[in-house]
């Protein structure tokens, strides 16, 4: 049975993001596990992802989703997770194989710097993580293309 994450604020926003990608993987063709624990945050505590969806060929892909309604402090958390992201990929030995981190919301002030690459070159393993909007990974999604 699949390891439950610990309780935490709920804002309700988590959920509604779920639900919205949700659909649009299964279309693509994707199976879909939903609040996976996926093994330990470099540094100590565990390290959850929103969803895992696995290809029909048994690519298994992580997708974290982060949601920002108006200016606040998720911007700061997406570079601490898009390195928990790829640290999970690497010690996964291959159980892995990508990562989405999935920005929704019209409140990101540094949207455009995350999804253009603007991580990259501060990142070692940045290629092992795509950062995306909402929109752009729902297209990505429903084409079966993640």
């Amino acid at each position: 049975m699949p390891e439950k994450p610990p309780k935490s604020r709920d804002t309700g926003t988590g959920k509604i993001l779920e639900l919205m990608i949700i659909p649009s993987l299964e279309a693509g063709g994707y199976k879909v596990s939903i609040q996976q624990h996926v093994g330990q945050r470099f540094g100590g505590g565990r390290h959850f992802v929103d969803v895992v969806a696995e290809s029909p060929i048994g690519n298994k892909i992580l997708v974290s989703l982060k949601w920002q309604q108006v200016s606040g402090t998720a911007e700061q958390k997406v570079p601490f997770e898009a390195i928990c992201l790829a640290e999970t990929i690497l010690q996964g030995k291959g159980e892995f194989s990508k990562a989405y981190l999935v920005l929704g919301g019209e409140g990101w002030r540094l949207r455009d710097f995350f999804t253009k690459g603007g991580l990259e070159e501060h990142l070692t393993h940045s290629k092992l993580v795509t950062i995306m909007t909402l929109e752009g990974f729902v297209a990505k999604a429903n084409r079966g293309e993640i």
